[in-house]
């Protein structure tokens, strides 16, 4: 049985050593890590998952997921194996422990945030159970045994009928490394942010809004302090589950749009509560049922498009299209799952990180666990030029943070294209 990519395509013509999509969720936990009982809570919890054990293929002129039966991979290592090679067992995942330490890398034209968040849940409810001679309620959580409904390996966008949409024009947008003069910074970094989740829950619901959006406005309003003069439109963008208007609550998929959230001239005048309002009108109107169909059609169109390339150069050729047309509208990206909701097993996490490759000079990955928020502000630069005037709008706005750590950002290869 062979998966025909569908709207994921892109993923596959955009990856290089110096791109990896893929998404690390690393987690640190209370104890150190039992290795023989990680690699057995790993292999029952594949079982769960069969599509997710899965290598690329070529068929012809596409690239297909068929099944595959060899182990997945669980090493010993702080810096995980590449994927999709003899290192992985030609496996589009892997997981890798170090002390207290656990990390799962998979390919995002695989699956999304929503996807890894599934399956890292099943991870630690076999884990924990394990290591701790508990019995864990097993409620929310897909364990081996279940029934696999369709609706979970099934793609929804190759069954739901999509309207005939154009994507839609954007006037370009600040690009943070030319206003910051960072073209010769290229060192790609991660700053970790912790905040309160109490205290910033209650920020966001006096403000009536969402952690993403709040999050988006608050670094809108930091980019805006530093160039109070630019012409180029501040414009995040916020990660949208598709599932919702797809009416596939189950799927696996990669399925995820953007809310573009431009910080207008007129808005900078305006006290913090209206400016939270405008921003959530916006996310309202580009989180309609209509205008997320709308958004998955355009993904779907660019994908055959890329598929019905003659050769893999125009398909490259496409692909760098993409992520040049990502960087010209867009001056930062926002992604928030929601809370991830590790029932029982989230006692025994001190620390949830979520990593991944994105097209904008910045993108803020929040996860939600064991009581706190962790902003990972990820960077193709070093500089802590926008991570400071970030700070600044959180102490300004009375919200307690801290600084974890600041570290290179270090990503597993997937070998699609060793040459490349």
């Amino acid at each position: 049985m062979s998966e025909v990519l569908t709207t994921s395509y892109k993923y596959i013509y955009m990856t290089s050593k110096e791109h990896s999509k893929l998404i690390r969720l690393r987690v640190r936990m209370r104890d150190l890590i039992d290795g023989d009982i990680f690699k057995s809570a790993v292999n029952t919890t594949m079982k769960r998952y069969p599509y997710f054990c899965v290598r690329l293929k070529r068929n012809g002129n596409r690239y297909v997921y068929e099944q595959n039966g060899a182990p997945v991979a669980v090493i010993r290592s702080q810096s995980g194996v590449a994927l999709n090679c003899a290192q992985s067992n030609y496996h589009m995942l892997a997981f890798s422990w170090y002390d207290n330490r656990f990390t799962l890398d998979i390919f995002h034209g695989l699956t999304d945030g929503t996807g890894a968040y599934e399956l890292m849940r099943t991870l630690l409810y076999y884990y924990c159970s394990q290591r701790y001679a508990l019995t864990l309620k097993g409620a929310g959580i897909r364990l081996f045994g279940d029934e696999i409904q369709p609706q979970e390996f099934e793609n929804p966008v190759d069954n739901v009928r999509l309207p005939d949409a154009e994507g839609k024009k954007y006037s370009t947008a600040l690009n943070l490394v030319t206003a910051g003069g960072l073209e010769n910074d290229t060192v790609k970094t991660v700053y970790s942010l912790a905040v309160p989740e109490r205290e910033f829950m209650r920020f966001t619901s006096d403000n009536d809004g969402s952690p993403g959006t709040m999050v988006a406005l608050l670094l809108s309003r930091a980019v805006a302090k530093l160039y109070p003069d630019c012409r180029d439109t501040i414009r995040v963008a916020l990660c949208v589950n598709q599932r919702g208007a797809l009416k596939a609550p189950l799927a696996h998929q990669c399925l995820v749009g953007a809310a573009m959230l431009e910080y207008k001239d007129r808005m900078r005048s305006l006290p913090f509560d209206r400016q939270a309002t405008i921003y959530r009108g916006m996310v309202f109107a580009q989180t309609l049922e209509e205008t997320i169909l709308a958004g998955v059609a355009v993904q779907k169109r660019l994908s055959e498009r890329m598929q019905a390339c003659k050769t893999d150069e125009e398909r490259f050729a496409m692909a760098k299209n993409i992520s040049h047309g990502a960087m010209r509208v867009q001056t930062a990206l926002v992604s928030y799952v929601g809370k991830a909701d590790y029932k029982e097993a989230e006692q025994y996490i001190r620390d949830f990180r979520t990593l991944t490759c994105a097209e904008t000079p910045v993108l803020i990955e929040i996860s939600a666990v064991n009581g706190r928020f962790v902003m990972d502000f990820i960077q193709c630069f070093s500089s802590p030029v926008y991570v400071s005037a970030f700070l600044s709008e959180l102490d300004e706005n009375g919200i307690t943070f801290d600084l974890q750590d600041v570290t290179p950002l270090e990503l597993p290869e997937i070998c699609i294209f060793e040459n490349k």
